[in-house]
């Protein structure tokens, strides 16, 4: 007997499981410099690649998509880490972005869990039409919400998990094989 395929909700849900999970596995195990390592001078930090994975998640699906908080202001990590309100890297000036000083790495790990728990029910139970529907994101432009879902989330976060692999071995740790 042959399994129907997946519905487009459980995959792009089971994907952006996959993404957040293991972002949180990534640098849960770092020390907090190893957290701020950047490869180069033109590159962020792991922390910054792990943070501006969380944050876009998390703002895309609660406010891009509902105009709800997104669990960053809810729990306020904003005031508690001292890092921006609103912005969540996309367009931020290098300098700006190189000089963010992330939490210690299980409490940023911490966050990339508490998004995956808010934000993946929320995509198993998004209906068709609801993913069909368009919403303007920048700096991108008007796209359906399934495609923000596949293509900004989990393909553009899984480039920055890449990042984050890379600059794992660089610090000594192995990369993340998965």
């Amino acid at each position: 007997m042959t399994q129907a395929p997946p519905t487009l909700q459980a995959f792009l849900a089971r994907y952006t499981r996959s993404l957040l999970s293991g972002t949180a596995r990534a640098i849960e195990d770092l020390s907090p410099d190893e957290l701020h390592f950047r490869p180069n001078d033109d590159c962020n930090s792991i922390g910054f690649d792990a943070w501006h994975i969380a944050r876009t998640a998390d703002n895309l699906i609660h406010f891009a998509f509902e105009r709800q908080q997104p669990v960053w202001l809810q729990q306020g990590l904003d005031q508690q880490w001292g890092l921006p309100k609103v912005e969540q890297g996309t367009g931020m000036d290098p300098a700006v972005a190189h000089a963010l000083r992330f939490p210690d790495p299980k409490a940023l790990a911490g966050y990339l869990t508490a998004v995956r728990d808010a934000i993946v029910p929320r995509i198993e139970a998004m209906d068709d039409a609801y993913l069909d529907t368009t919403t303007t994101i920048r700096p991108q432009r008007e796209m359906s919400r399934a495609d923000i879902i596949g293509q900004v989330i989990i393909n553009h976060g899984n480039n920055h998990l890449g990042q984050i692999s890379l600059a794992r071995t660089l610090v000594g740790k192995p990369g993340l094989g998965f």
